[in-house]
């Protein structure tokens, strides 16, 4: 997945991959590392907020295969915020996902801006 990423979208704290799939719905995988965040509260925490999240948006999310990684620092991060930074990486990879599987233009046409 992480050589084979189709997407990328950066939040706050954390970074989400992305690969196209067929299956009809999101899928999401969390990587959580003791070394980015130490306490098991903290990604516990932080595992629950994305779930939450992909739950709350699957109707609108494209047919990809995430995974979410978290980095130094997310553990500082109110839920409120991280919720929010969510929601607009979920939008980011909407529009994303949109231009990739969007066919090419017809040879010597021009998309508009």
């Amino acid at each position: 997945m992480f050589e084979q990423a189709d997407l990328k979208v950066h939040g706050k704290g954390m970074m989400a991959l992305a690969r196209m799939s067929t299956r009809g719905y999101p899928r999401v995988g969390l990587v959580v590392s003791k070394k980015n965040v130490k306490l098991a509260v903290d990604r516990n925490r932080f595992k629950r907020l994305v779930r939450e999240s992909v739950r709350l948006r699957q109707d609108h999310l494209p047919s990809v295969d995430i995974v979410i990684l978290a980095k130094r620092g997310v553990q500082d991060v109110d839920n409120e915020t991280l919720t929010r930074q969510l929601h607009g990486m979920w939008k980011r990879l909407q529009r994303d996902a949109q231009a990739v599987s969007a066919p090419p233009p017809p040879h010597g046409v021009t998309r508009d801006a």
